[in-house]
């Protein structure tokens, strides 16, 4: 995920969409239990095993463009399986690849994601890539690129193409595209496209308080959920630094994230919402993108012990 500074809830005046500031209501009763209560109710959670958690393939030095064996993803994948329903990868290459047939074997679902950028040799690898593991039973879902639009990588009309290829080629698989919640609202055609819309919501990434994230994050949902008109609507990213820098109110921390993962999935639980939980384990190359806040997502820090 990457930097977004602003708040992107749109709202519909008069049939023409506009930008407005979100007014965060009353906050979290989750302060009120001690942070030893606290980590009881996240062992519970994660012992019970939620919906979905992205998987993070790089180990301490590594990083995308690196080669992955196997048995490092299988090393993480054993750590993980007991807690998670579903995995989501986001490469088919390199390495990545490896995730949909480990996590198969493990009895997990997946969620396999093509990352694609300006590079066309890149691209049409990691979509050769997608539709081979899909027409190996490999894939659960295919997301077709992780937020290309935001990065303007790609044009719609390029992004919409490869959708199409995917969509005609493995036809029994669901296909959608991962992208922040309002651009399901800004583009239309790529939403029409989905079969499944795939949203990242990230209340920490538009700075607000972490006292006010959930109901932000059910407001991101929401305006997805409108955008899909009765298309089916997953959370694909999701969670809070546990250490790193602030952004306007929202401020990285041990205890912050704890909270944000307790409350998000006791909601998601409660309400039958899918939701991909990020990240599985820390990983320090993203700072280079993030700053320092990049290396501290995980439920499992860098060194793969639990934080909690």
């Amino acid at each position: 995920m990457s930097f977004r500074g602003e708040q992107y809830l749109w709202s519909n005046n008069n049939n023409s969409k506009t930008k407005q500031k979100t007014h965060y209501p009353e906050g979290s009763k989750l302060e009120e239990e001690s942070i030893d209560d606290l980590k009881k109710i996240f062992s519970t959670i994660l012992e019970n095993g939620v919906h979905g958690l992205c998987f993070s393939l790089y180990a301490e030095g590594q990083k995308p463009g690196d080669i992955i064996t196997e048995d490092q993803v299988r090393r993480r994948m054993e750590i993980i399986a007991p807690h998670t329903e579903w995995i989501r990868t986001f490469s088919c290459t390199e390495g990545n690849e490896l995730i949909p047939k480990v996590a198969k074997e493990m009895g997990i679902k997946t969620l396999v994601g093509a990352w694609l950028g300006d590079d066309p040799e890149v691209n049409e690898r990691e979509i050769a890539g997608l539709i081979k593991l899909a027409n190996e039973g490999l894939v659960d879902i295919a997301a077709v690129g992780n937020e290309v639009m935001y990065r303007k990588d790609l044009t719609e009309e390029e992004l919409l193409a490869f959708m199409y290829e995917v969509k005609k080629a493995v036809p029994n698989v669901p296909m959608g595209y991962v992208d922040a919640y309002y651009e399901f609202t800004a583009r239309p055609n790529i939403t029409e496209a989905c079969d499944v819309i795939l949203c990242n919501c990230y209340p920490y990434w538009e700075g607000c308080p972490y006292e006010y994230s959930l109901p932000h994050m059910q407001a991101m949902f929401h305006q997805a959920k409108e955008a899909g008109n009765g298309k089916r609507v997953i959370i694909t990213e999701t969670g809070w630094p546990s250490q790193g820098e602030s952004l306007d109110g929202a401020h990285a921390s041990a205890d912050s994230a704890l909270k944000n993962f307790i409350n998000s999935q006791i909601w998601s639980a409660e309400n039958d919402i899918e939701m991909f939980y990020f990240s599985s384990f820390d990983e320090s190359w993203k700072v280079s993108a993030e700053g320092e806040v990049g290396a501290y997502w995980g439920i499992w820090d860098k060194n793969e012990k639990l934080k909690y």
